[in-house]
């Protein structure tokens, strides 16, 4: 199980300070990329295989993790016996809850919520970020704002 410390550990972090496979170009999406590597999702498409290093393999796409939580569901329904948990950030239209699917769209995100915050890779900033989840919910404007939780893999 990842800790506060752990996380905290990131904060401020570049990719490139991450991952040692070379796939580190602030022109690609990286918070499946950082959820991986500090998670070990090592399924899909990952950045050994797109990048040019030896180094541990992480998942790249949000839309790849998604439908491998045990249990998904709207940010509102999550329990508040929750307090670690994915949590991602889309237009409500490109989830189906029930085939637990996550369209391949541009706007879509994830992050590690723990007690209380969510650690995240910010690609406007170029690096690791702690939030609220009322900070997070502004990620991308309405109506591509609707949260949602997944059980940890």
């Amino acid at each position: 199980m990842i800790t506060v410390e752990q996380l905290n550990g990131f904060l401020g972090k570049h990719i490139s300070d991450i991952c040692e496979n070379d796939f580190t170009k602030d022109s690609d999406n990286h918070c499946a990329h950082f959820v991986s590597h500090v998670l070990g999702y090592t399924f899909g498409v990952t950045c050994r295989t797109m990048g040019h290093g030896e180094g541990p393999a992480a998942n790249l796409r949000v839309q790849e993790i998604f439908p491998r939580c045990t249990s998904v569901g709207t940010w509102d329904t999550r329990p508040t016996s929750v307090t670690s948990c994915l949590v991602f950030i889309t237009k409500d239209s490109n989830v189906n809850l029930k085939t637990k699917v996550m369209a391949n769209v541009p706007r879509k995100h994830i992050g590690i919520f723990l007690n209380g915050s969510i650690w995240h890779y910010s690609n406007t900033q170029g690096k690791v970020v702690k939030q609220t989840p009322s900070e997070f919910s502004n990620h991308y404007p309405s109506p591509h704002n609707t949260m949602f939780f997944g059980a940890l893999l």
